[in-house]
């Protein structure tokens, strides 16, 4: 049950706190991104809630934290890539106003998603260590 619960905190991020905190002025209502930009912020933070409720309905209705863990990955890896790879697209954490929710001088939503990442892989690399063995996308039989 302790797997499931910090699979639940390690899922909240991409799943309900993303999305709550960009439909407002800075994303998705923000006047100064084109309506193209904004239909595939709306696109992303839809497809990213629902893998994050596919995830949890793997955990708890399959009991397959494996895969639900594995997809928990996959979401917060592309959001670490695009952190990684935002200078060469132009990218930025920054809104446009140019503030930054930071601490430390570390971008509090980069420091989240890291953490929640060494949250899932934790949980995915104890799963296949414990030979839990679940059918799913993680290639278990």
């Amino acid at each position: 049950m302790a797997r499931i619960i910090l699979l639940a905190l390690c899922l909240l991020p991409i799943g309900v706190l993303t999305p709550i905190l960009e439909i407002g002025p800075t994303h998705v209502f923000n006047p100064d991104w084109p309506g193209h930009a904004r239909v595939h912020e709306v696109w992303q933070l839809i497809t990213n809630a629902l893998l994050a409720g596919l995830a949890l309905w793997f955990a708890l209705s399959r009991r397959d934290i494996n895969t639900a863990s594995l997809l928990g990955l996959l979401v917060n890896s592309a959001f670490l890539a695009s952190v990684l790879l935002a200078p060469f697209y132009g990218g930025t954490m920054r809104h446009s106003d140019g503030t930054e929710i930071a601490f430390g001088g570390v971008n509090l939503a980069v420091a989240v998603m890291v953490a929640a990442t060494i949250g899932l892989l934790a949980i995915y690399l104890d799963g296949r260590m414990s030979g839990e063995r679940r059918s799913g996308l993680d290639g278990q039989a």
